[in-house]
């Protein structure tokens, strides 16, 4: 089952990606100015998913990629598939799990695995 990972981005706004189940990043928010909007945005999707629409692009390059439009909204756009195929694949990722999907938080400036990180260090001090 995919994820919804919340992050920040460089400029302190939120933002959102949703990842398949390898963990592969299939689309990416807009920008968020607080996360609970953020939150709100991501809860919205899941319940109202059958709305979502996919506009298919072919870039410049030669790659694939569709914007998400939840009604007449620009919810998000995805990653650059080499192939129409891969892009469809994309797509029924979302369509199939995104609505029972898990929410991640990633936006805190904390270190989410500081304890093995310090573990490490004192063990590359040792050495």
């Amino acid at each position: 089952m995919g994820a919804f990972v919340i992050s920040r981005r460089f400029n302190d706004e939120y933002k959102f990606v949703f990842t398949s189940r390898k963990g592969k990043v299939i689309f990416t928010s807009l920008s968020y100015e607080l996360k609970f909007e953020c939150e709100e945005d991501i809860e919205n999707f899941k319940v109202n998913i059958e709305q979502a629409k996919f506009l298919k692009f072919k870039g410049s390059g030669g790659k694939y990629f569709f914007k998400l439009m939840l009604g007449e909204v620009h919810f998000a756009t995805s990653r650059k598939y080499t192939t129409e195929l891969l892009l469809q694949k994309g797509v029924k990722e979302i369509v199939s799990y995104a609505s029972k999907a898990e929410i991640l938080d990633f936006s805190s400036n904390e270190m989410i695995f500081e304890d093995e990180e310090e573990e490490l260090v004192g063990d590359e001090m040792m050495e």
